[in-house]
């Protein structure tokens, strides 16, 4: 058998694996960043409200990208998951020392506000990439 063919056969079964465990890491950092949230981005969105379409989307990527260093590094699944684990801690910790910090800001995301959102993405982006480089060391 061809070695090219023979290594997706032998890798196939641990990429899904490791592929399976890091996305149902990211619907429980989801689920947890929404519990922290003081506004329901869910029920805004739906509502139409492209702040917070935009905010959760910012929330997601920031939640995804250290969560995609940690499969990247890792050396097995245990691995992914305790690192994985302290990634989501620190970004929700980020990501609600933001909300605190940029006044009035679930009034401004309800109210549709886009500057808030847009301020409230580049926090949450800016400390993922910088959670993701450390966490690869």
């Amino acid at each position: 058998m061809d070695p090219i063919l023979q290594s997706l056969l032998n890798g196939f079964p641990t990429l899904l694996l490791h592929f399976s465990v890091t996305m149902a890491m990211l619907g429980i950092g989801i689920w947890a960043y929404q519990l922290i949230t003081p506004w329901d981005e869910i029920k805004l969105i739906r509502q139409g409200n492209s702040a917070a379409a935009s905010s959760f989307a910012g929330a997601i990527l920031g939640l995804a990208i250290p969560l995609a260093i940690c499969m990247a590094t890792s050396v097995g699944v245990l691995d992914i998951i305790l690192w994985g684990l302290v990634a989501l801690v620190i970004q929700l910790l980020a990501f609600r020392l933001a909300d605190l910090l940029l006044k009035d800001l679930p009034k401004r995301i309800e109210a549709g506000e886009m500057g808030a959102s847009i301020l409230v993405i580049a926090v949450k982006l800016s400390v993922a990439f910088i959670n993701a480089a450390a966490i690869a060391g």
